[in-house]
């Protein structure tokens, strides 16, 4: 694993992608590849979020574009839906990034998100360091299309993006519940659309109304990503975040909610692991509870006391 770290650190494609592979594959060389990760957090790390059908995937080959301009190397996690049949990613958003296939200094991976709830890949962190641990300067977070309880993506990023557009249903309302609350910067896209100027002046007068329990404002910028007009504003607003975030604290802050996340999913996973090695007990103990001779409470404190 340690050598795979470093030919990938060198540009080998093949090795990040053979190191990406042993992280969402779950492999028993895992701990050992995330052991030997340098502690780095240099890269800057955006999650594009938002209802299906706005234009995520665009927004993120145009904002590839953009940092490319600065000589900057960006790599992408575009986290699409599970296949029903492979349980892998059906590769929708790689479609739509074909113009950077061939540029060495931008890598894409789709990642599947194999029934994850949250919008994010549960390998999606371990991947984004092991990035930023390789050099990479930009590491942009796709999601799947989300909706209102689907906010895992804060936790796992450093800006969030949230993309909206007009003529997609009443997307600022399909935001509400969720998303809406987490976004740094909000983009509204196909901004040459009837209608793009209402969904502004829906935000701007719901951000009015968080603005005073809020120590950040989000900015909101109009964009046309197919045409790359008002990129360059967004990666102005996206800067901005990330100067105010290291400065007030609030970037170690979501570090340590990251690691917190991670600790529970590793938790839940070595649960699961001693669960699927032990069958016999767990089928024994799911049958007295079904028969009604021991609570699930009862259950679940045996289970424990199995582990401590």
């Amino acid at each position: 694993m340690h050598s795979l770290l470093e030919a990938a650190t060198t540009g080998d494609v093949r090795a990040l992608g053979k190191a990406l592979s042993v992280i969402e594959d779950g492999t028993p060389e895992l701990t050992e590849l995330l052991t030997g990760l340098p502690d780095s957090s240099s890269a800057l790390l955006i999650g594009v979020t938002g209802p299906p059908g706005v234009g995520k995937s665009t927004t993120t080959g145009a904002l590839i574009s953009e940092y490319r301009k600065q000589g900057l190397r960006v790599a992408v996690l575009a986290v699409d839906p599970s296949s029903p049949v492979t349980g892998g990613a059906l590769l929708g958003d790689r479609i739509r990034m074909q113009e950077h296939a061939l540029d060495e200094g931008v890598f894409i991976r789709s990642m599947s998100s194999r029934g994850q709830l949250g919008g994010l890949s549960s390998a999606t962190q371990a991947a984004a360091k092991v990035l930023d641990a390789v050099g990479f300067d930009v590491i942009i977070v796709e999601t799947v299309g989300v909706g209102q309880s689907e906010v895992d993506v804060v936790n796992a990023v450093d800006t969030v993006v949230l993309v909206l557009a007009p003529g997609a249903g009443d997307g600022v309302q399909a935001a509400k519940a969720g998303i809406l609350e987490i976004a740094d910067v909000f983009v509204v896209n196909k901004a040459d659309r009837d209608g793009s100027e209402g969904v502004v002046r829906e935000l701007r007068s719901m951000i009015g109304l968080g603005s005073q329990s809020q120590t950040w404002t989000p900015e909101i910028v109009t964009t046309v990503a197919t045409t790359g007009q008002g990129l360059s504003d967004l990666v102005v607003a996206i800067a901005k975040h990330h100067d105010w975030a290291v400065a007030s604290g609030d970037r170690a802050l979501r570090s340590i909610e990251r690691a917190k996340l991670n600790l529970r999913r590793a938790v839940l996973d070595s649960i699961n692991e001693h669960l699927d090695a032990n069958a016999p007990t767990l089928n024994s103990l799911s049958s007295r509870v079904a028969s009604g001779e021991l609570s699930t409470e009862l259950a679940v404190r045996q289970i424990l006391q199995d582990l401590s």
